[in-house]
């Protein structure tokens, strides 16, 4: 039976603690999964929609990027994945009464849990200058007020337009034309904060900024090293590729600073056996200190050159550039020195030796906790120089993986949401429609901020996402964002970007991936690109939340149609009515959609990009070859009495959607502000157990960032390390604490000292 949404803010002051579990899934994911459904979408609508999720004639999950097989399951999604359905799917509606009840002040003091609990969003809303609440307006009235301040600018560079990782292929590539046919690169998204440390790595070091696998290879591999990644929370269906190829053989080596029930064991719920049994993941647990893991490759790339027919000679020589100066920096590789940065023993990093030596085929797979550093760049590289030394790119079973979080995030790119966009993209673009796109540079997400901080920037235009919530900084760019003339999100539901506005502010409701789209041509679909470079078809079979809704392709040609006016000869128009008109012009401007309406239609499955690594051993670097390279080695290091923070993710959360208030696998339930630390580094400074604690971060502008009234939980974490969800924790994170190249927020290692609360 549908709940209703919670009234209030539930009471977070006293979290429950229990010892951490050691499996992931089995019958206790498919209860809450069920509970979870039943409660937003009740019994028939959950099994009408949960059945169509990542189904060839269903809908592509909106939750995570990890792709299918083939042949798919009957229930083709995981826990994370039902919930992020749940969410969308609700019966639970926001209206205009909602907005009239609350004022903007009140819903800046909820929590992100309340907002998003509300349910869909069913109008567009206004909040004028002045007001103190949202108020129903018309969609023209909407697009007439944003036309207003874009073209009241003084330069197109004064607005921004952001991307969030699950707007379909389709309203991205709307969205950049608008964009440059307007006059900017200022396109910062998502993948800003997360895999842009591994597009700028693998760019350099193989010519092209995505993984090299599919999931055959995956099934195929002798050895799989996941590092800096937590599957069983944040990609659950990854667990059931590496079951499989534990099944086929391959062994598992886990990297990461925090043992994860995931990898330990797995309990397939697809399976009679797995429900209750599960299968072991985990071969080898290194419980590696945070920031630690280019130290870890690099001396294993020392240890593999010292080792005779260790190289795969031939694709060296062949295929390779920069080889001489990449074994000088390995030789230089200390023992001693990497077993400080990484809190390993010998004996663990020599058993890895052995277990890479005795594999032919290895794929590393890894996610933020290799990318949100401020070395992360060199770290990347440095696990390409591994794969490189023994030929483990472009042969089947091996490869580079890195696991992509949003559901499109990696197709958004694809299709030309960047910042710095490549020459060759923008003159096909311009050839296609006969426009002049600006050739400078745009702003990212933290230059973004800091335009809008600055005064820089004045319009803000969110396609969907929660700026606010997945930005680093939060004291700042909150102030930031309120510096803005107008801020524009386009949602499915509430969250707190919609509560810290700029002088004027709109909500946008849109259809989501569940919702049936039927425009004047008939019904629609959209297409999705997953974390391997598969891209298929997502097709909604629900009525949508309100019929005052819009698609996302359909909100930009009518902004675009507004703004641009009679000046623009792009065929906006003709893009909303049918969305196969689009998919036209994307194959004429993306290299590898050749034909893509007659491939989507051949095959409902959907088809692979080319990657030239992986297809044909061919580097479209620089070189033409694929780059070793030759970083000093880099890890944080700590003052006395000061800890490594990361944060992460709940599993009762999807990047900034919470979904409840409970981390099931680490033992935490009714409450997320928390801090997880070594017992030893706890007795040392005093913090016992279930005491309070403010946490607050060190930085070289000497600003002081706190986040007040964290319960300790004394938990098996690296010595030296500790850990706390975001987006409570982004608070912490200097906006200027980045990773070299890629500009990523180092929200992977913050360094803070706790000190005793006040405010539990």
């Amino acid at each position: 039976m549908v709940s209703k949404p919670p009234a209030g803010d539930p009471v977070q002051d006293a979290p429950q603690v229990a010892p951490p579990q050691h499996a992931a899934a089995g019958l206790p994911a498919v209860a809450h999964t069920l509970k979870i459904a039943q409660a937003q979408m009740g019994v028939r609508r959950t099994a009408r929609t949960l059945l169509k999720v990542n189904q060839k004639d269903g809908f592509d999950c909106p939750g995570c990027a990890w792709p299918e097989a083939d042949k798919r399951h009957v229930a083709e999604f995981c826990e994370n994945g039902a919930k992020a359905v749940a969410e969308e799917a609700t019966l639970r509606r926001v209206t205009p009464d909602f907005f009239a009840a609350h004022t903007v002040a009140d819903l800046a003091t909820r929590s992100g849990y309340w907002l998003g609990q509300q349910g869909r969003l069913t109008q567009p809303m206004y909040l004028p200058e002045g007001a103190e609440r949202y108020e129903a307006v018309t969609w023209e009235r909407a697009f007439s007020i944003i036309a207003e301040e874009l073209t009241a600018l003084s330069s197109p560079d004064e607005a921004l337009f952001y991307t969030s990782g699950r707007t379909s292929n389709e309203a991205a590539f709307l969205l950049q034309l608008f964009a440059r046919e307007f006059g900017t690169n200022n396109l910062p998204d998502c993948s800003n904060m997360c895999h842009e440390s591994s597009g700028s790595a693998l760019n350099e070091t193989i010519g092209i900024g995505k993984g090299s696998v599919s999931l055959e290879d995956l099934h195929q591999a002798d050895l799989i090293v996941v590092a800096g990644q937590n599957p069983g929370t944040n990609h659950p269906r990854m667990l059931s590729a590496l079951e499989k190829a534990k099944a086929g053989g391959a062994r598992i080596i886990s990297v990461n600073p925090l043992p994860e029930a995931g990898l330990e064991r797995f309990k397939n719920p697809q399976t009679p056996q797995g429900m209750f049994k599960g299968a072991a993941l985990n071969d080898l647990f290194l419980q590696i200190r945070i920031g630690g893991d280019q130290a870890l490759f690099r001396l294993l790339n020392k240890l593999i050159l010292e080792t005779p027919g260790a190289v795969d000679e031939e694709f060296v020589r062949e295929h390779t550039h920069g080889y001489e100066e990449f074994t000088a920096a390995a030789g230089a590789a200390d023992w001693d020195e990497t077993l400080a940065a990484t809190g390993l023993t010998r004996a663990e990093i020599e058993r890895t030796l052995e277990m890479v030596l005795a594999s032919e085929r290895t794929i590393v797979c890894w996610a933020m906790g290799l990318t949100q550093h401020k070395h992360s760049v060199p770290t990347i590289r440095e696990v390409v120089n591994f794969l490189l030394l023994r030929g483990n790119i472009g042969r089947p079973g091996a490869g580079v993986c890195p696991v992509r979080g949003h559901s499109n995030v990696q197709g958004d790119r694809t299709m030309g949401i960047f910042e710095r966009p490549a020459p060759a993209f923008l003159d096909a673009l311009d050839k296609e429609f006969g426009i002049v796109s600006p050739r400078h540079h745009g702003f990212d997400v933290v230059r973004s901020i800091q335009a809008l901080r600055d005064g820089e920037a004045k319009v803000f235009f969110a396609m969907g996402g929660n700026f606010v919530g997945a930005t680093p900084d939060t004291e700042v760019t909150e102030a930031a964002m309120r510096r803005a003339r107008l801020t524009v999100h386009v949602s499915t539901k509430l969250n707190r970007s919609h509560a810290v506005t700029g002088t004027r502010a709109l909500i946008l409701p849109t259809l989501g991936r569940t919702d049936k789209d039927v425009q004047a041509s008939g019904k629609q679909f959209v297409t999705v690109e997953d974390s391997m470079g598969l891209v298929h078809a997502s097709r909604g079979n629900l009525p949508p939340a309100s019929p005052h809704l819009l698609s996302e392709p359909a909100i930009v040609a009518r902004l675009a149609r507004a703004v641009l006016g009679a000046a623009s000869a792009t065929p906006w128009e003709e893009f909303e009515k049918d969305y196969a008109t689009i998919r036209d012009r994307i194959a004429r401007v993306v290299p590898g959609f050749e034909n893509f309406n007659a491939r989507l239609a051949a095959d409902p499955g959907g088809f692979a990009l080319p990657h030239a690594p992986r297809d044909e051993r061919r580097f479209p670097t620089a070189t033409g070859k694929a780059n070793f390279t030759a970083a000093p080695v880099e890890y944080p290091t700590v003052p006395e009495g000061r800890l490594l923070l990361q944060t992460l993710r709940s599993h009762d959360q999807y990047n900034t959607t919470i979904y409840g208030l409970d981390d099931r696998y680490r033992g935490i339930k009714g409450g997320r502000r928390v801090v997880l630390v070594n017992p030893e580094d706890a007795t040392a400074l005093g913090l016992a157990d279930g005491s309070y604690t403010d946490l607050v971060s060190e930085w070289k502008d000497g600003s002081e960032r706190r986040a007040p009234g964290f319960r300790v939980v004394h938990y098996p974490t690296a010595r030296g390390c500790a850990a706390a969800y975001y987006p409570e924790t982004n608070v912490l994170v200097p906006l200027e604490s980045t990773a070299d190249i890629s500009n990523t927020p180092a929200s992977k290692s913050v360094v803070v000292r706790l000190e005793q609360s006040h405010s539990a």
